[in-house]
């Protein structure tokens, strides 16, 4: 048994489980944003499929996970009776316009400092505060007025989660496992169809490995806190990757290290970009990069305000809730994905098209 702290197992496990996001990321230009945006310009389908492969290797992967009792993601925070459906779709909403203006998601904006671009690194700081902010600062007021006015209490109709097993266990009396599957299975079975049908994507190693890694990165995290750090005196929260909350968090913890405890989501937060620096270097992609004008730095702090504020009332990002949280099955999670895919478009198109009002009119003729 080893007698480092649990904290310190699960940080240092959490660091190197990031590191490989990270690289692999930098490496495959692993990016969600930059999916929407292959489709959306370019009618490439790639990076997409790459994403829903490792959203179908994370559902597959925590299924089995918690079918063998390695761990219990009834504990996770996607997984409560207390459905934040406006939230999920406010701050979806929010955070996929947010992240059009601001470069790319969570992910990318760590990828691209430890590549050396110094634009995200006031994107980040941007992010952390305004995360934090809605969080437990200014604008948590508003935050919880919004949850205590909108939430809904699924224990009140007799469910014990938001998980879409729960949902259909209790409208078929199928039991939980096989609830479970009967969903797991034919989704993540689709995913792996619409994906593989496609030769461009088979013949794409770049994308096969981003989707095949970054999908077993959920269920790494899961085991790194629910195994690993399942400590009899100290547990660790069950959690996976995501990176919104964790941005703020790990801002807090450089100001007040004194009184700070770094968790599994500093600790990955700091991995990504340290294993995207490591990659940038040792394929000689490192360069530093900075604003271009005016219009640039204000495009981009508006984002990362919109990201911070959008990716916490929709309790993730494209990893923590289109990831992570798809992965555990909730209903919340699949809310907040596809409005993040939704206002991903409209960002775009507004960027395209100069305004609001003809973004929606553009996503409306294509419609």
């Amino acid at each position: 048994m080893s007698d480092l702290p649990i904290t310190t197992i699960v940080g240092g496990a959490g660091f190197l489980a990031g590191g490989i996001f990270g690289a692999v990321a930098n490496r495959t230009h692993f990016c969600t944003m930059g999916a929407i945006s292959d489709i959306v310009f370019m009618d490439d389908w790639r990076r997409m499929r790459s994403w829903l492969l490792a959203i179908a290797v994370a559902i597959l992967a925590t299924q089995a996970m918690n079918t063998a009792g390695l761990i219990d993601t009834g504990k996770s925070i996607y997984l409560t009776p207390n459905l934040g459906w406006l939230g999920a779709i406010v701050g979806g909403l929010l955070f996929g316009f947010g992240m059009t203006m601001a470069g790319g998601c969570g992910n990318k904006t760590l990828v691209r400092i430890g590549g050396g671009n110094l634009k995200s690194v006031v994107v980040l700081l941007v992010i952390g505060i305004f995360a934090y902010m809605t969080l437990r600062g200014l604008i948590a007021v508003g935050r919880v007025q919004m949850e205590a006015a909108a939430n809904i209490n699924l224990a009140n109709r007799g469910l014990t989660s938001q998980g879409l097993p729960d949902m259909l266990a209790a409208i078929t009396g199928l039991a939980p496992t096989a609830a479970h599957w009967a969903i797991a299975a034919p989704l993540a079975g689709a995913l792996l169809l619409f994906c593989f049908a496609d030769r461009d994507f088979r013949t794409s190693p770049a994308n096969l490995i981003a989707g095949l890694v970054v999908g077993l990165m959920v269920p790494t995290g899961w085991w790194i806190t629910g195994v690993l750090g399942n400590d009899d005196f100290s547990p660790t929260a069950l959690a996976s990757f995501t990176f919104i909350a964790p941005i703020g968090d790990s801002v807090e913890y450089l100001m007040t290290y004194s009184g700070a405890t770094i968790n599994f989501g500093i600790a990955t937060v700091g991995g990504v970009i340290a294993g995207s620096f490591v990659m940038a270097v040792a394929s000689s992609t490192f360069r530093f990069e900075g604003f271009t004008d005016t219009a640039d730095t204000m495009r981009h702090l508006i984002g990362a305000a919109i990201m911070g504020v959008g990716g916490v009332l929709a309790l993730g990002c494209t990893i923590g809730q289109g990831l992570t949280g798809m992965s555990t099955l909730a209903a919340g999670s699949l809310l907040a994905l596809l409005s993040i895919l939704t206002g991903g478009v409209l960002g775009l198109k507004y960027l395209e098209q100069g305004s609001l009002g003809g973004a929606l009119r553009a996503v409306l003729v294509r419609g």
